[in-house]
C-alpha cells in the first residue's frame, strides 16, 4: 500500500521515474534526430543534383543563345561576348542586392544592450562602443534584514528532544 511506504522510498522512487523518463525522451529524441538527419541528407543530395543540371543547362542555354546571335549575323566572337557580359551584369546586380541586404542588419543591438546591461562581464567591454540613448536604471531594491538560513526554525524543538 502506497501509505505504509516511507517518505524516502517514495522520493527514492519518484526519482527513479523520473531519470527513466528523462532517458527515454533523451533516446526518442536521438532516434527521431538520426530519422530526421537522413532525410535531410538525401534531400541535400537531391537538391545538389539539381542545382548540378541546372548550372549544365544554363550553360547550354548560353551556348544555344550564342550561336543564335551568330545565326542572326553577329561575328561569333561578339556573339559569346555580349552573353558574357550578360552574365557578368547579372552577376554584379546580384551582389549589388546582396550588399544592400547586408548593409541593412542591426549588428545585434538588443543582444549588445543586455550584455551591457549585465554590468563588469567581459562580453560586453569586448563589443565595440556605440552612442545610445542612456537607459535609466532601476532604483536597487532595499538590502534583505530578515532571517538568515540558520535561523529559521531555530526556536522549534529537534525531533530527538521531543520524543
Amino acid at each position: 500500500m502506497p501509505e505504509d511506504e516511507s517518505l524516502g522510498a517514495l522520493v527514492a522512487q519518484a526519482s527513479h521515474h523520473i531519470s527513466t523518463l528523462v532517458r527515454s525522451e533523451i533516446e526518442l529524441a536521438k532516434a527521431e534526430l538520426k530519422f530526421d538527419a537522413k532525410r535531410v541528407g538525401v534531400a541535400a543530395g537531391l537538391f545538389g543534383a539539381a542545382a548540378f543540371i541546372g548550372h549544365l543547362c544554363l550553360i547550354l542555354a548560353s551556348f544555344a543563345i550564342a550561336y543564335a546571335l551568330v545565326a542572326v549575323g553577329l561575328a561569333t566572337w561578339l556573339a559569346f561576348t555580349i552573353v558574357t557580359v550578360f552574365y557578368l551584369l547579372v552577376a554584379g546586380l546580384l551582389v549589388f542586392i546582396g550588399y544592400r541586404r547586408l548593409k541593412g542588419l542591426t549588428g545585434m543591438k538588443r543582444t549588445r544592450r543586455s550584455l551591457r546591461g549585465l554590468g563588469g562581464s567581459e562580453e560586453a567591454e569586448e563589443l565595440p562602443e556605440r552612442r545610445e540613448a542612456p537607459v535609466a536604471a532601476a532604483p536597487a531594491p532595499p538590502p534583505y534584514t530578515g532571517p538568515t538560513a540558520g535561523q529559521v526554525g531555530a526556536h522549534r524543538e529537534s525531533v530527538s528532544d521531543a520524543g
